[in-house]
């Protein structure tokens, strides 16, 4: 019959002492150190084999989830960009606003009387029709007939209010008529609106009139409705004709009516006091030409 060996159990002592000895041995002198390295060395392979299909689900994992991020950023980072851009040319025009306020204020300071800046909320469609109308009307104390500036020289007149706005008929309309003097030497006269943008006419000028290309024109402050010395336009074209009584004269205007956006409404003469300084004026010139009348041989 078949050679029985040691029973199961004196086995498992067996084993069991030899496992605590070569603990002991182990932990006290360290004689299986370079045993153990040699077999992790030898297992390495058996162990990066069975770990690879872990660490290849894993690096997929990461790729797939990358490249969504990736994505997310990249339109994140798009739509970001939109709006940074829309910003810069609200930033711009922004600036731009800022720039002609501030030009309204420095003209303020020079007018020197109680001043309103209105924004331009519409212009007249009609080509023939030279007017704009402003977002500030009678609530805010606009009185017919008010002068309106900008930045720069005169740009007309209001001539119909409401509560909330105001319409300003340009000193370019063609039914507009503006006091005004020559600032080189003082010659008084009308500039009457063309119909045309920035083009005015001075067609009461004689023919021998002491005027010229690049002659400043400024408001006479006559007629009470603007106040005097503010610049209106500047002359670009003079034409005699021999035998005609009137030269023919053009002036560019110095506000820019085709690009303002806001304007400067003064309160340097209100109505009453616009009525009583023509009365003054009329009555101071009756007394010059009866003194001269009597002067006069």
């Amino acid at each position: 019959m078949f050679t029985q060996g040691a029973s199961i159990t004196t086995r498992l002592v067996v084993a069991a002492l030899m496992s605590i000895s070569l603990m002991v041995l182990d932990h006290r002198y360290n004689h299986l150190e370079s045993l153990r390295s040699a077999l992790s060395v030898l297992l390495y392979p058996v162990q990066y084999l069975a770990s690879l299909p872990l660490l290849l689900s894993e690096s997929a994992s990461d790729a797939i989830i990358s490249r969504n991020e990736l994505e997310e950023q990249r339109e994140n980072l798009h739509q970001e960009n939109l709006q940074l851009r829309a910003r810069l040319q609200k930033f711009e025009a922004l600036e731009a606003e800022n720039m002609r306020l501030r030009g309204l204020l420095d003209s303020s300071f020079k007018v020197g009387d109680r001043v309103l800046i209105a924004e331009i909320i519409a212009v007249e469609q009609d080509p023939f029709r030279q007017q704009v109308l402003i977002n500030k009307g009678k609530n805010s104390g606009i009185f017919e007939g008010q002068p309106v500036l900008d930045a720069n020289a005169v740009v007309g007149q209001v001539t119909h209010i409401t509560p909330f706005n105001a319409s300003v008929l340009l000193i370019t309309d063609a039914a507009h008529a503006l006091p005004i003097q020559v600032n080189r030497n003082g010659l008084r006269t009308i500039a009457l609106g063309t119909g045309l943008i920035n083009r005015l006419e001075l067609p009461h000028l004689p023919n021998n009139a002491d005027i010229q290309v690049g002659d400043l024109l400024i408001t006479s402050g006559l007629g009470g409705g603007f106040p005097s010395g503010y610049p209106v336009a500047e002359v670009i074209e003079v034409r005699r004709e021999p035998g005609q009584p009137f030269a023919s004269v053009i002036a560019q205007t110095t506000a820019h009516l085709d690009r303002i956006r806001e304007v400067l409404l003064v309160w340097t003469l209100d109505p009453d006091s616009a009525i009583e300084s023509q009365q003054q004026r009329a009555s101071a010139d009756d007394q010059e030409e009866t003194a001269e009348s009597e002067e006069a041989p």
